[in-house]
């Protein structure tokens, strides 16, 4: 078969990737099965998943796999800031990385060839710096193609590295199972079986017309091109359209109050973040996960992108406000914000008028002098403070009290 392009397109990712941060920042957990989750794993390390347990699970059924299991609480800010070292390794590697979670990523260092090396040697490198650096496993799979790659890392797991030569992508391919294909799923995976379609080679070897009436229009032709080893996609970097952040409040009942500074702790974080980014954002998100797993998201868009705090604060409030009808009746687990229709910070609109003064209150005899507070010189006094000093150094006072640090429940017990 006939290949055109070489193998420079890395998938790397993080090898269980929350139960390995739990397990580096905790040497006693090394080694040993520990799942990341309460009522359902969230993450498995690799010790727990040879018991066969695997995420989504629910605890219980984790425990009766494997009676000593560690269950851990998850801590998504230490997640946070592991993924977002990590993805500093992966930019100082080459300017086209194209995220797809938080622990993964597809890299094309086709452009810095003559400066790095060959792929696999960039491979290599990008999995000694990650272990020196944020002191976690990534595996990394080198390919011509994002499937292919993200296939080969697949393979590799754990910790591994594998590079599918471009003359040798179908022998690697075509013995795979099935469920190595993009997009194939329990109930895709179920009736390809019931067709004696159990390798990527059953697959391949099935006409385009023959998979469409089996599959349907695009899944069919979806699947067919993967098995024969076409997929021109490019890796897309792109400047990130959301940025957010959320909280799990456990079970049990909680009060508006404490719901609401959460809420407001969440919003300063996304607009802080938003600020050092040069980013802005019209449309604001309001994410909530109920006790019985279902989700439920609200959504307002402002009338202008803006990174101020205050605007930001009100709307997800009212967002809020609009949803405690369930929150009442189900029972809230997770509350979660986000900012989207990213843009940068040039595109803000000023307000108008400019110069205007406080009017006095009716019946005062006092003169309004001074002019309305300056959101955004308000907004760059305290990203600064709390850059220097901690985000629980200057709050307002529905906060007082309530503990800012990373990882530290924002909801106290």
């Amino acid at each position: 078969m006939f290949v055109s392009g070489e193998a420079t397109i890395l998938h790397a990712d993080l090898d269980a990737f929350y139960a390995s941060v739990e397990q580096r920042d905790h040497p006693w957990l090394r080694g040993r099965p520990v799942v990341v989750g309460g009522g359902v794993v969230l993450a498995a390390s690799y010790e727990a998943k040879a018991f066969g347990i695997k995420t989504a699970m629910s605890g219980r059924a984790a425990r009766a796999l494997c009676p000593g299991v560690i269950d851990v609480p998850p801590r998504m800010e230490a997640y946070a800031r592991a993924s977002k070292d990590v993805f500093a390794v992966f930019d100082r590697t080459t300017p086209l990385v194209e995220g797809i979670s938080i622990d993964e990523a597809f890299l094309d260092v086709a452009g810095v060839r003559r400066i790095a090396g060959e792929p696999v040697d960039v491979a290599a490198r990008l999995r000694r710096e990650v272990a020196a650096e944020v002191g976690l496993p990534i595996t990394v799979g080198v390919a011509r193609t994002k499937f292919l790659a993200k296939v080969a890392s697949g393979v590799a797991k754990p910790d591994g590295l594998l590079l599918v030569p471009p003359d040798g992508e179908l022998a690697f391919l075509h013995p795979l199972p099935v469920e190595r294909l993009w997009g194939v799923g329990k109930v895709t995976a179920a009736t390809l079986h019931a067709h004696g379609l159990r390798r990527v080679a059953d697959v391949a070897r099935e006409s385009e017309s023959d998979l469409v009436a089996l599959l349907g229009r695009a899944t069919g032709r979806h699947l067919h091109a993967l098995a024969n080893g076409h997929d021109p996609r490019p890796v897309q970097g792109r400047r990130r359209r959301s940025m957010g952040a959320q909280h799990a409040l456990g079970r049990g009942p909680h009060s508006f109050d404490a719901v609401d500074a959460t809420l407001q702790l969440l919003v300063e974080k996304v607009c802080r973040r938003m600020r050092r980014a040069h980013r802005l954002g019209r449309t604001v998100v309001l994410r909530l996960r109920f006790a019985d797993y279902t989700r439920v998201t609200r959504s307002h868009t402002l009338d202008g992108a803006t990174a101020r705090t205050d605007l930001i604060d009100r709307a997800a409030r009212d967002l809020l406000e609009s949803a405690l009808p369930l929150i009442a009746d189900r029972g809230l687990t997770l509350i979660g914000i986000a900012v989207t229709n990213l843009d940068g910070e040039g595109t803000e609109q000023l307000e108008l008028p400019f110069d205007a003064v406080v009017p006095p209150s009716a019946g005062s005899h006092l003169v309004a002098t001074h002019r309305p507070v300056d959101r955004h010189a308000l907004d760059a006094v305290l990203d600064d403070v709390h850059g220097r000093f901690g985000s629980g150094a200057l709050t307002s006072a529905t906060l007082l009290g309530r503990d800012h640090r990373p990882g530290v429940p924002l909801l106290p017990d």
